[in-house]
């Protein structure tokens, strides 16, 4: 596998991340209360982003398939927890 490939293959890994990471980043900053919002939703995106891509490649390392359905619960999970913690949310 060239660099090319690597690249675009790692750009199809990690678009669930990016894709599901922007719908909780936005759907926080419209349904959280006013004080459990984010400051920044690029911020809120970008956090979730991290953490989705984290869980994600973890799948691929236990697992050693990409696209498994334990994957992206953990993809889901970690998008929300970490808007979870963003919005202080546990006070």
């Amino acid at each position: 596998m060239g660099p090319l490939d690597f690249f675009w293959h790692l750009c199809g890994l990690l678009a669930p991340a990016l894709g599901v990471g922007l719908l909780v980043s936005l759907a926080g900053r419209t349904l959280l209360p006013e004080g459990a919002r984010p400051a920044s939703w690029l911020a809120a995106w970008m956090v979730a982003f991290l953490a989705g891509s984290a869980a994600l490649l973890a799948g691929l390392a236990l697992t050693g398939r990409d696209g498994t359905m334990a994957a992206y619960a953990g993809l889901v999970l970690a998008c929300a927890t970490s808007q979870w913690l963003l919005g202080r949310s546990w006070r």
